[in-house]
């Protein structure tokens, strides 16, 4: 039987660069959505009526409303999703967007500009939009629920993650090892486990890591840095997903549930461990006799077994073969 031990660790450490992935996501699917105009923009637009010319029959100025301007230009802007008109490209780098105001968005990835920053972490984002979300994880919001476990979210794209957790769909498949993902972007992940890609390092310890992200992640084991706070205690935490197991401990939630008995655990590891009695993968097994044991606990308790066969084995003679120390080797000084 192969050794599962190299499996279990790369399943491990696949699940930590996910919950860190997750964690270092700011909210991309903003840059995509559609802006509405700001009050300020609004009122700026002059009360006057608007002259536009339209295309019919017999070519005529029509002169309309500004209401009625306004809804001509929800028609237009609908239509362009329909057409993907996107007029305005990054020179630097070709992406184009429909609005001037989501190009003046991207335009920050290259400046690098990140005007707004969080007063309890100092964490700094492009998007005033973004840090509000990002300071839900301080207060410990989570405004998206599960309806079908009741589990909660911060964000509107973990909760569509969490979904594929009760539909089981997973249709993305490590060509290496064959594990199954819900996410493209997980698997690559994962991907990276296989390839032995580290090529961020960090200069206060050496250690190498996948992504900057998670070098990100484990520099605060140096600076002590723990932005992550219990709404129900005192506790902090360096990590997020360590935050969210540790707040099941005052909620009771139990996401992970067994898909063969309807039992519910507090975490993934918990869960894996039950699975195995009902695949019955014995992993653990006894160099001395050869049984097999579902967890390393079962076989310790095993060995017990043989250390009292091997006591209990000895002649009297053997028992006593060793002098006892402080004592002479015979007994020829206790006689008179």
């Amino acid at each position: 039987m192969s050794d599962p031990e190299p499996c279990r660790i790369k399943q491990e450490e696949t699940e930590e660069l996910i919950d860190v992935k997750e964690e270092s996501e700011e909210l991309s699917e903003d840059e995509e959505k559609y802006h509405v105009k700001s009050e300020e923009e609004t009122q700026s637009e002059p009360e006057h009526l608007f002259s536009l010319q339209t295309n019919t029959n017999n070519n005529h100025n029509l002169m309309v409303t500004k209401e009625e301007s306004e809804e001509l230009s929800v028609d237009k802007v609908h239509h362009s999703v329909h057409t993907e008109v996107k007029p305005n490209s990054c020179t630097l780098c070709g992406k184009s967007y429909k609005q001037p105001s989501h190009l003046q968005q991207h335009q920050k990835i290259h400046t690098g500009e990140r005007p707004y920053t969080c007063d309890q972490c100092g964490k700094r984002f492009r998007r005033s939009s973004t840090l509000n979300q990002h300071m839900k994880i301080h207060t410990g919001e989570r405004p998206h629920y599960c309806d079908q476990c009741g589990r909660t979210f911060l964000r509107t794209s973990e909760l569509r993650r969490h979904l594929t957790v009760h539909t089981n769909e997973k249709p993305y498949s490590c060509s290496e090892c064959g594990k199954s993902f819900s996410r493209l972007s997980n698997l690559k992940v994962h991907q990276k486990i296989h390839a032995g890609v580290k090529e961020h390092v960090c200069i206060e310890c050496g250690k190498s890591f996948i992504n900057a992200q998670v070098l990100q992640i484990h520099q605060r084991i140096h600076t002590g840095e723990k932005p992550y706070k219990c709404s129900h205690c005192d506790k902090r935490f360096s990590l997020l997903h360590s935050l969210k197991s540790h707040e099941r401990i005052h909620t009771g939630e139990k996401p992970y549930t067994c898909t063969g008995c309807g039992k519910s655990f507090k975490n993934s590891s918990q869960l894996r461990q039950h699975m195995m009695i009902h695949t019955r993968v014995k992993t653990h097994k006894c160099d001395q006799c050869g049984k097999a044991f579902l967890r390393p606990s079962h076989l310790k308790n095993h060995l017990t077994v043989h250390t009292k066969e091997k006591s209990s084995s000895l002649a009297p003679s053997e028992m006593f073969s060793a002098p006892l120390q402080g004592f002479p080797n015979d007994f020829s000084c206790f006689h008179s």
